[in-house]
């Protein structure tokens, strides 16, 4: 039995990770003001995990209420650096800055993804990965800024780990699919299981 797959998402990468899977969706992006929601959940003391679920939870919402009988996966991706939330970057001064901060020290990333279905949550999981990244001198940080800031302009702390990120990094403790921002193996067991995709 398969099932129409909607992802509200606007990320490459999960595209991507969806389509080497072989389950087959479209994208639709949800227009979601995440950092007025995000704000808002941070001053009523919302621990990061509730607000990369809530996020999530608000991108399957918005497009599910367009899209009656799909399966509509929403998903969030926040970074927990020693309590405080880390997003996107701005700018490659902030970049630089988020970077320094980290280096030499632990952080986690909390992936996020729910499935909506007629406008109703079915499915949620929050994937966690724990990170130490290396001591990297002050010269590398800001030449990896300089050559990578393109791509990272779009990513939670300033980095990708499928490209030249991962020499920022010493260890790494979880799923690598949660890292790339989509608890993969989870969605893959939650659909198999439910008949939604061949196994």
């Amino acid at each position: 039995m398969s099932t129409h797959i909607v992802l509200a998402s606007g990320s490459a990468i999960r595209a991507q990770l969806l389509r080497q899977a072989g389950i087959p969706f479209e994208v639709q992006h949800p227009r979601v003001d995440e950092q007025t929601v995000k704000a808002s959940l941070l001053g009523e003391g919302a621990p990061p995990r509730d607000i990369a679920d809530a996020l999530a939870e608000l991108k399957a919402r918005k497009v599910s209420a367009k899209s009656p009988g799909s399966l509509v996966l929403g998903c969030d991706q926040v970074l927990d650096f020693e309590g405080n939330l880390l997003s996107k970057p701005v700018c490659a001064d902030q970049a630089l800055e988020q970077l320094s901060a980290m280096r030499g020290k632990r952080h986690m990333l909390l992936s996020a993804a729910v499935i909506c279905r007629d406008g109703e949550p079915i499915w949620r999981h929050v994937g966690q990965v724990r990170l130490r990244m290396r001591d990297s001198s002050d010269a590398y940080l800001r030449g990896y800024v300089e050559r990578n800031w393109d791509s990272i302009q779009h990513a939670v702390g300033a980095y990708k780990l499928e490209e030249e990120g991962v020499r920022l990094f010493s260890t790494i403790d979880g799923d690598y699919f949660n890292v790339l921002g989509l608890p993969l193996m989870e969605l893959i067991n939650y659909l198999a299981l439910q008949g939604m995709i061949e196994q």
